[in-house]
């Protein structure tokens, strides 16, 4: 029974040692391939690169696409300011509308309407006939007439001014029916010059 005995603890022993003299385990190096890293980092450069040239012309793409619709909102601006210059015209000694000239003034209402900060002033001018008190009322006249025609049509009175120049500003300096006609007329300006009008 002794033998009994010491067999299993010898036997725990002997298993317990063969169980301590395991070759012991050895971490796996890894194997650095030095051609591979020298190829990978000219095509990490090259792609960042590339990236990178990307990113350059896609800015400069935008900022193209801006410059262009900046150019053309301005022409589109200047285009409807020329419309809004548009001047009319008067028969001699005569402050109504005629029809082509109502034509002129309803293409000016919906600029006027959809440029809201919009502020304009109606000058009334004269040919070089009559007396200077004269053509200056006449020409008051005239600027008062083209106002009313826009204030009656929605525009508000108080962004729209008047003045006369009477004869002092003729556009045509000559002395015949010609130069008179053009000298007789209502002239647009634009006070808001700041707002690009659409």
């Amino acid at each position: 029974m002794r033998l009994k005995q010491l067999g299993i603890p010898l036997a725990v022993a002997v298993a317990a040692s063969a169980c301590h003299h395991a070759p012991p385990a050895v971490a796996v190096q890894p194997q650095i391939d030095s051609s591979a890293l020298e190829r990978a980092r000219p095509d990490s450069i090259a792609r960042a690169e590339e990236a990178a040239r990307a990113r350059e012309a896609a800015a400069r793409r935008a900022e193209q696409r801006r410059a262009d619709s900046l150019a053309a909102l301005q022409r589109k601006s200047q285009e409807i300011g020329g419309e809004l210059a548009s001047m009319i015209h008067f028969d001699f000694d005569r402050a109504i509308l005629r029809p082509g000239d109502v034509q002129v003034l309803d293409e000016k209402l919906p600029i006027l309407r959809d440029n809201p900060q919009l502020r304009i002033r109606v000058a009334g001018n004269c040919d070089e006939r009559g007396s200077d008190e004269y053509n200056l009322a006449l020409g008051n006249r005239r600027a008062i007439t083209a106002k009313q025609y826009l204030v009656a049509h929605g525009i508000d009175a108080s962004r729209i001014e008047v003045v006369s120049y009477g004869k002092e500003k003729p556009i045509d300096p000559g002395h015949n029916e010609e130069a008179w006609a053009k000298d007789r007329n209502d002239q647009f300006e634009n006070l808001s010059t700041n707002v690009v009008l659409r």
